[in-house]
C-alpha cells in the first residue's frame, strides 16, 4: 500500500481491482554524449516502481484473480498509461495492470 505524509497526516492509497500505483522513474538530465537537456526536452519515462497493487480482478465465479506484478517491482508502461496524480508533491500514476508491458528483473 502506498502511503504518502502531509502536515504529519498519512495518505494512504489502496487500489481497487486491477489498478496499480506506479511512481515513475526520474527522466535523465544528461545525453550519453553530455548534453544537459532543459525540462522542456525531457521525455517522461515509461518506467517505475510498484507501490500499491489492488487485490484483482473480479471473476465471473465470485473469485479474484492474482495480480502478476507486486509492491517493488520495476516495470515498463506505455507513455500515456494510467493517470497521473499527485501526493505530497510525489508524481504518481494510477493504471491498470494491463498497462504494464514488462518487469524488469
Amino acid at each position: 500500500m502506498a502511503t504518502a505524509t502531509k502536515n504529519t497526516k498519512k495518505v494512504r492509497l489502496q487500489p481497487l481491482n486491477e489498478r496499480v500505483v506506479v511512481e515513475r522513474a526520474a527522466s535523465e538530465d544528461v545525453t550519453a554524449g553530455g548534453i544537459v537537456l532543459p525540462d522542456s526536452a525531457k521525455d517522461k519515462p515509461a518506467r517505475g516502481t510498484v507501490l500499491a497493487v489492488g487485490p484483482g480482478r473480479m471473476l465471473d465465479d465470485g473469485t479474484r484473480s492474482e495480480l502478476q506484478v507486486k509492491v517493488g517491482d520495476s516495470v515498463l508502461f506505455s507513455s500515456y498509461a494510467g493517470e497521473q496524480f499527485e501526493v505530497d508533491d510525489q508524481e504518481l500514476l494510477l493504471m491498470r495492470e494491463d498497462d504494464i508491458l514488462a518487469v524488469l528483473e
